[in-house]
């Protein structure tokens, strides 16, 4: 059996019990009693592509290297198509490296670009929406309403950091009716960035997928998830008009105000099979 297919068959859950991820706080209520909270940690983490500094980013730092190379991919500063040679984290200096084979389109890039212009974060911009109007969703993907159901039951039940300190955002990648991976952090573009680079790493096709998010339904959000090719987009939160516009655009499925039994179908609603 394929490595990354025994890895896949446990489901990636939110690590409740790691200690570094929460501090104990004490804390004093509206009767002026103590009362012990947690806390969830928040770290600087800065990312290097080779030889360039890219961000730095606040993250709980739990999946330092899946969150690099999302990130990276999500922001097209790294292709599909460039090998990877290594990723490094070291912690003592909150620090990870992304290297790959050899110098990549980005790094040439801002060679050309000032700091006065944005450090090619412009040209970024556009690269990505340039891709975006390209990439083609899958036509045969579907969800099932008595799907939806069952997979906010399993993530509102599932022990996370969330239930734990709130202050946090989650994405989850599923199947049908079944959790894959859950990621948390304080920002939710970070554990979208986490799911991606899980999936880079170990070859996870995108295209059967479901993408949950606590987050907003922003034009970001949009195009990060059609960025991945997942062609099912859900989240218990509101949305923009951009948002829905670009969803439209790419025929992205898009649920919104997901809670119990109700939801709200925005776009790509032929992906929708109401079996409840």
């Amino acid at each position: 059996m394929n490595k990354n297919k025994r890895k896949l068959e446990k489901v990636l859950k939110p690590l409740v019990n790691n200690p570094k991820l929460t501090n104990e706080i004490i804390v004093i209520d509206e009767n002026k009693k103590k009362i012990k909270l947690h806390s969830v940690v928040e770290k600087p983490l800065t990312l290097f592509l080779n030889d360039q500094e890219i961000v730095t980013m606040m993250t709980i730092c739990d999946y330092p290297k899946f969150l690099a190379i999302g990130y990276l991919l999500n922001q097209n500063m790294l292709k599909r198509n460039d090998k990877i040679i290594s990723v490094d984290y070291e912690e003592e200096i909150s620090t990870v490296v992304v290297r790959t084979k050899i110098k990549t389109n980005y790094e040439e890039k801002l060679k050309k670009k000032t700091l006065t212009s944005g450090c090619a974060q412009g040209t970024v911009f556009g690269d990505i929406m340039e891709e975006f109007k390209e990439i083609k969703l899958s036509k045969t993907a579907k969800i099932k309403t008595s799907w939806i159901i069952k997979l906010l039951k399993e993530i509102n039940t599932t022990p996370s950091l969330y239930l734990k300190a709130r202050a946090i955002h989650g994405c989850v990648l599923c199947k049908k009716d079944k959790v894959q991976v859950y990621m948390e952090d304080v920002g939710r573009h970070n554990a979208v960035d986490k799911i991606a680079g899980f999936m880079y790493k170990h070859s996870i096709s995108p295209t059967d997928k479901i993408f949950y998010t606590t987050g907003r339904l922003t034009s970001e959000m949009i195009i990060k998830t059609v960025k991945m090719k997942i062609p099912i987009l859900i989240s218990r939160n509101g949305f923009t008009s951009w948002g829905v516009e670009l969803a439209k655009k790419s025929n992205l499925t898009l649920i919104a105000r997901t809670k119990g039994k109700r939801f709200r179908a925005l776009s790509g609603i032929s992906r929708i099979i109401y079996d409840r």
